[in-house]
């Protein structure tokens, strides 16, 4: 049986090399080009028949789109809804990454549990806080790591630590969405393992599969939840680096 790890190797399915770099088409990419078509999909269907009284597929776009343009207004308030596409972009894609890694007897694969897809949202939500801020408010834009009132000394101890904190925000936003997604497959992959093991012996397979199996359902159900969870929290970390930018909180 494969290893709990091996559900993680990133595999070539079309080779390709451009300039001596490695742009192979892998089972990542196949996996992020399947969640843009079921976004896609889903946004087409919900809104290419707009009415009065929505049915549900446009009552469901609607209610993710809302449900992002109130975390912006909360959280930035109202010139947050200009970053609403952005926003509801980021959330859409991680979730559907995160819910499309648990298909099962497909070979899903979750390319949000690899740290270069992560990583490579948390820098675009970084450079885009970057420019916004300084696009609003100029080299004002570095009195948000300035403590209002404070002296020479105590304000360069402040600076420094405010903008190494600011700079390693996309290294967290990163971390935090893999080592998620990794663990929480690791653990079913390590209790799948148990189910079919411990079912194995003798004449009691029941009495030693049943525990394992139980556990494995609920780390499924619990995996779901953290799947919506972590594109929920993504989202808001994001929103709330745009209020620094925007309004210099």
């Amino acid at each position: 049986m494969a290893g709990p790890m091996e559900q993680f190797e990133i595999v070539a399915l079309k080779p390709l090399e451009a300039a001596g770099y490695d742009l192979s088409f892998t089972n990542s990419s196949l996996w992020m080009a399947i969640a843009i078509g079921v976004i896609a999909v889903f946004m087409f269907v919900g809104t290419a028949r707009p009415q009065m009284v929505p049915g549900r597929w446009q009552a469901a776009v609607e209610y993710v789109y809302d449900f992002v343009r109130g975390m912006l207004d909360e959280n930035v308030g109202p010139e947050g809804k200009r970053y609403a596409p952005l926003i509801f972009a980021i959330f859409m894609f991680v979730l559907v990454c995160n819910l499309l890694g648990m298909l099962p007897w497909v070979g899903a694969f979750t390319p949000t549990s690899h740290i270069s897809v992560t990583l490579g949202l948390a820098f675009l939500v970084f450079i885009v806080v970057c420019i916004v801020g300084f696009w609003r408010h100029g080299l004002h834009f570095f009195s948000l790591f300035w403590p209002k009132d404070a002296n020479i000394v105590l304000g360069l101890f402040v600076f420094i630590i405010e903008v190494l904190s600011f700079l390693s925000r996309p290294f967290t936003l990163a971390i935090r969405l893999f080592a998620n997604m990794t663990a929480g497959h690791v653990l079913l992959k390590v209790f799948g393992t148990f189910v079919v093991t411990l079912g194995s012996f003798g004449a009691l397979p029941y009495v030693f599969g049943v525990l394992p199996l139980a556990v494995n359902v609920a780390l499924t159900a619990l995996e779901i939840l953290i799947a919506v969870v972590q594109a929920y929290v993504f989202a808001l970390l994001a929103s709330l680096y745009l209020n620094d930018a925007v309004n210099l909180h």
